[in-house]
């Protein structure tokens, strides 16, 4: 009897040391992170920032349980500026593309090979990389090409221009060319968004027992304007519509022209709305697998709301109570929605520490413990993120440069925000100045009353970029009309 009891002393004990060190394991497991990048998603485009006729029930728990940046800006005003900002840790006054610069037949001006980006560093720490949508930052076999760029695995949209099309007559999966048949000529077989998030599950479920970072940058809801038929129909007959012509044969019909459609009001909810239940499986997914605890989601948007393809940002409201839409450097531009859910490291509520996607490079290396080792123009909100806000740092200003639409320039330092425009046609434009925190709309221009601040704003604008010459190029063909 004495000697059983010993023995399952014994037992109990190698027990407790095996539990132990299984927690001490999990506790020092690098986290999974998850980062969704919508597309042309505005500011109020989602319930838990006031939407009232779209419903993003996912997103919204997401916000719930998570943390809400109020103040947190996109890279640019437009797709490829804004990623190459997020990859690259720097702004657009120093990051390599600043533009959406077309190169022919397929895909945009490349990243080059002497930036390092988000997914190259974090493959040095031993994680899996994926990115799953729309790339945008180098033709395919381009030194700018995904997987080229530290990407593991890529499937979606190489090409911003063919992105514009949801029914595509092809879509990469990493050098592949994925032909679909289904969509040949005026067919609509297959909407690429619903491929793309199988794959997207796909990953995660192929890489549940390493460390990954999952880049999920979808094309919804940038136009056109088109949904499967199982999420029009809940909407058809709830709005009055105006129907948008669009491009329905020729040589850009679904190679960047938008298809006509009948409902457009309709088809951006339906759109909205997968993008939530996309959301919802991607969360769903993580659970089932047991990783939910140990990932970290980001959901964010590229910038502001666009007006293309017939859609209708002033009838949704989706730039909320801000200035501006995409293309624009005020508010509604620039500033998105960003949520960060980290169950049981990140308490749920909201901050106001002001952040740029430049930030997230930065915050991600410290995240898995490989801090950057070279200069970039990001902060890491890391300790906004677990709650210690005594030690985080501050961006003196957040810089913007847009080269299109005659050029322009903002800064947002502190609650004053800097706008200039039409720098390509004026050696030395006016600077537009307001006070966020009285005027968040933008709508006075306070600038006559401070000229001290209109002289450091000015200053600044000229010392925080450094010249691009492919961007010279691109500039002249802006100006030529091409």
């Amino acid at each position: 009897m004495k000697s059983f009891f010993n023995l399952a002393v014994i037992f109990l004990i190698l027990s407790v040391i095996a539990c132990g060190e299984k927690a001490e394991e999990q506790a020092v497991k690098p986290p999974n992170i998850i980062y969704i990048l919508a597309d042309d998603l505005g500011y109020g485009d989602v319930g838990f920032q006031g939407q009232e006729i779209i419903k993003t029930p996912n997103i919204d728990r997401l916000a719930k349980e998570g943390l809400v940046f109020t103040q947190h800006y996109s890279g640019s005003t437009v797709c490829a500026p804004s990623r190459s900002t997020l990859v690259s840790g720097l702004h657009t006054g120093r990051a390599p593309v600043r533009g959406n610069y077309e190169i022919q037949p397929e895909g945009q001006y490349p990243l080059p090979d002497s930036v390092k980006t988000i997914f190259e560093h974090v493959k040095e720490a031993g994680y899996a990389t994926g990115a799953f949508g729309k790339w945008g930052l180098g033709y395919p076999r381009s030194e700018g090409d995904p997987n080229n760029q530290g990407v593991d695995v890529f499937y979606g949209y190489n090409c911003q221009r063919i992105g514009h099309n949801y029914y595509p007559f092809h879509l990469w999966h990493n050098q592949d060319s994925i032909v679909f048949a289904e969509n040949a000529g005026t067919n609509l077989g297959v909407y690429g968004p619903e491929v793309i998030h199988r794959e997207t599950l796909k990953f995660i479920e192929d890489h549940q027992d390493r460390p990954f970072f999952l880049y999920v940058p979808t094309i919804i809801p940038h136009a056109e304007l088109i949904a499967p038929d199982a999420y029009m129909e809940k909407h058809l007959g709830r709005f009055e519509e105006t129907p948008w012509k669009g491009v329905d044969e020729g040589p850009t019909y679904k190679i960047g022209g938008y298809m006509s459609q009948e409902n457009p009001r309709a088809a951006f909810v339906a759109m909205v709305e997968m993008l939530d239940e996309q959301v919802g499986e991607i969360v769903a997914k993580l659970e089932e697998l047991g990783l939910r605890e140990n990932t970290l989601i980001i959901f964010t948007s590229d910038n502001g709301p666009h007006r293309e393809g017939g859609a209708d940002p002033v009838f949704f409201n989706s730039n909320g109570p801000l200035r501006g839409f995409k293309r624009d450097l005020y508010e509604g531009g620039i500033r998105v929605p960003m949520v960060a859910n980290w169950p049981g490291r990140i308490t749920p509520g909201s901050t106001d520490h002001i952040s740029a996607f430049w930030d997230v490079y930065p915050t991600v290396a410290e995240l898995i413990g490989r801090p950057v080792d070279h200069n970039m123009d990001g902060i890491s909100f890391v300790p906004t993120l677990l709650g210690e806000n005594e030690r985080q740092e501050q961006h003196p200003y957040l810089y913007w440069e847009f080269i299109e639409q005659g050029g322009k320039q903002a800064i947002r330092m502190g609650d004053w925000k800097a706008v200039r425009l039409n720098l390509n046609r004026d050696d030395d434009p006016p600077i537009e100045l307001y006070n966020l925190a009285d005027d968040l709309g933008e709508t006075q221009d306070i600038a006559v009353d401070h000229p001290d601040m209109v002289a450091q704003m000015k200053e600044l604008m000229r010392t925080s970029r450094i010249a691009n010459p492919v961007f010279k190029l691109y500039l002249s063909e802006i100006n030529q009309g091409n």
